[in-house]
Order: structure tokens, then C-alpha cells, then sequence
């Protein structure tokens, strides 16, 4: 059974940090690009910033200098440092892993529950 175990979430004051789990279990974690997506009260879900299979990361333009993404194979789990928090950064937190399609199998794709984040001003 695949299962994203999203961790680490909770209240803090605007200014301050969090830092953000996702253990990935019942996949082969190396192949998955993995990311984290927000969702904010109201707004549609957001890409936060995904970390490739080797390591290389892409940050939305909002979250650049914020943000740090950083991937622990040998433990199949990803971070998320988010530090400076805003109010506006209030939003559930989701982890997705994707593999691209390969050969006649499609592409897959598997969803935390989500986390949530809220910071308070």
C-alpha cells in the first residue's frame, strides 16, 4: 500500500520556521520526482517547489529564498524548510510523488492527506 506521511506542521508565529516531513512508503522512492503543493482557504492548490530524482530542485517564484527542498534517499523522505513564514503562508501542505509513464504503464501518482500550516500574525 502506498502511503505519503506528511509530519512537522503546526502553529507558529509570522517571522518564525517550520520544517516539513513526507515518508514515502510502498514505493520504489527513487524513482519519483517528489514535491510539496499548498492549498490556501479559498484558492486552489499551489506548487510550494518538487525535488527531482537526483536531487535538483525547482521552487515556485513566490516561495524562492523561503524555501529549502531537500531529499533523504536513503530514509525515502523529503523536507521542507520554510522559514520567514506570512500569514498568507497558512494552507494545508500536501506531498506528491509522481513516476512518468514507462513503457505501456501510465503515469503514477500518489497524495499525502496534507499537514497543516498555520502562522499566526
Amino acid at each position: 500500500q502506498v502511503q505519503l506521511v506528511e509530519s512537522g506542521g503546526g502553529l507558529v508565529q509570522a517571522g518564525g520556521s517550520l520544517k516539513l516531513s513526507c515518508a514515502a512508503h510502498g514505493l520504489i522512492f527513487s524513482l519519483y520526482r517528489m514535491a510539496w503543493y499548498r492549498q490556501a482557504p479559498g484558492k486552489s492548490r499551489e506548487l510550494v517547489g518538487h525535488i527531482t530524482l537526483d536531487g535538483n530542485t525547482y521552487y515556485a517564484e513566490s516561495m524562492k529564498g523561503r524555501v529549502t527542498l531537500s531529499r533523504i534517499n536513503a530514509n525515502d523522505t523529503i523536507t521542507l524548510q520554510l522559514n520567514s513564514l506570512k500569514p498568507e503562508d497558512t494552507a494545508v501542505y500536501y506531498c506528491e510523488a509522481k513516476r512518468p509513464a514507462w513503457g505501456s504503464h501510465p503515469e503514477l501518482e500518489h497524495w499525502g492527506q496534507g499537514i497543516q500550516v498555520t502562522v499566526a500574525s
